[in-house]
């Protein structure tokens, strides 16, 4: 089942500090998601629409605090864009998306209300420093298997110095080229229908020693794959989910500045993560993830990775917590579900996690019933306001005159 094709819409977003603009971006974006329902899979189509607005956790950076584009629309979803530059060129370092599947408009007959949150580093959009870039070409952009985005008539700019975006353009490849050849698409390539997803995997607890035997990285986490392959028995590409279980699991890795990596195997699967401290910002975060599997219904052993990722960034000398569900999109046939993370891979004192910072869906999911709550608040006030007046009134009526 699909709903039908929106009509995309153009939507401006500025980030200011001050009286100073930052990012400014002039965008459309069709936003396409496959999701379980109640009697099978469904994919939910729609617009960012025009009354999306600039979020409250949008920033200009500074410091180590990169810029960051957030865009909040409809019944809980949030769109970011977080921007890097390297002195010469600027460009989206990674994107994210949160939606909320308990919003029955955008996801009818859902089987989960839960709120999703996936992630992709993204290297195509990158421009010149003191330059707009511009795409006016439709560009689309995996974030997971499940999770698409097009975005078209494209004009943005960050690390801005005035408050119009600049008249010098970095013009995509797309707007370059005259012509295009669409590709003949293999009957090979067709993806079967999403099963019914496992439960939430057990959470796993995971430390590394060095020599001495103290540990030197600490992870808590329930982890989720999601990897596309030729199935055996169907004849086709499918997406598989694994639990990893952790009492099948062995950890084992290394510590060291700048790197430290972790590794679990479960039978025939392999997964490595590496962690990178930056020595200039202080933070670390997940900068490579590498799989090996071989699971009994494919066809060939699957090896995947990537070396150039920038997930799950925190301040060294802290852990990195997240308990909502984070979908972490390693390429576009391999993807990773963390739930009720915790690590740290860094500065680990006395075989124990250091304070947490919190990830950004968990502060948002925090602040939804200070807010719900403080409408209720308001609410009783109004209609306790009402009824003393009216009362008053109705009081006067009956003095005597």
């Amino acid at each position: 089942m699909t709903h039908s094709h929106p009509v995309m819409m153009m939507v401006m977003m500025v980030v200011t500090d001050g009286n100073s603009t930052c990012i400014k971006a002039e965008l459309s974006a069709n936003f396409s998601i496959s999701y379980n329902t109640t009697n099978g899979t469904s994919v939910a189509r729609f617009v960012l629409p025009s009354s999306a607005a600039v979020g409250s956790s949008s920033s200009c950076g500074g410091g180590d605090v990169p810029p960051e584009l957030v865009v909040m629309f409809g019944a809980g979803h949030t769109l970011a864009l977080m921007f890097s530059s390297d002195g010469l060129l600027y460009r989206v370092a990674n994107m994210s998306l949160q939606y909320n599947l308990s919003d029955t408009a955008t996801f009818p007959q859902s089987s989960s209300s839960r709120i999703v949150s996936v992630m992709t580093n993204v290297s195509e959009i990158s421009a010149r420093l003191n330059s707009t870039y511009r795409c006016l070409s439709s560009m689309s952009v995996s974030l997971s298997t499940e999770v698409n985005i097009t975005f078209s008539d494209v004009r943005m700019e960050a690390f801005m110095n005035r408050a119009n975006l600049s008249t010098n353009e970095s013009v995509c490849s797309a707007d370059q080229t005259v012509t295009t050849t669409a590709p003949t698409p293999s009957p090979r390539t067709t993806i079967a229908p999403s099963p019914v997803p496992p439960p939430a995997p057990e959470r796993g607890n995971y430390t590394i020693t060095n020599g001495n035997g103290t540990a030197c990285l600490l992870a808590l986490m329930g982890l989720q794959l999601n990897i596309t392959h030729h199935s055996k028995s169907l004849n086709k590409t499918v997406s598989e989910v694994m639990n990893l279980q952790p009492n099948r699991t062995t950890a084992s890795g290394s510590c060291g500045v700048p790197r430290a990596t972790l590794v679990l195997s479960e039978d025939l699967t392999n997964l490595t993560f590496t962690f990178t401290l930056n020595l200039t910002t202080q933070k670390f975060y997940l900068s490579a993830v590498n799989v090996s599997a071989f699971w009994p219904d494919m066809t060939d052993r699957f090896v995947e990775g990537n070396g150039s990722l920038n997930f799950l960034q925190c301040s060294v000398g802290r852990s990195y917590m997240c308990s909502a569900e984070q979908m972490l999109a390693v390429v576009p046939t391999f993807s990773i579900n963390t739930f009720r993370l915790q690590l740290q891979p860094f500065n680990v004192t006395a075989n124990r996690f250091a304070a947490a910072e919190e990830c950004r869906v968990d502060q948002e999911n925090m602040l939804i019933p200070i807010i719900v709550g403080a409408a209720l608040a308001g609410l009783v006030l109004i209609i306790l306001i009402a009824y003393l007046i009216g009362r008053k009134r109705t009081h006067a009526g009956y003095q005597t005159i």
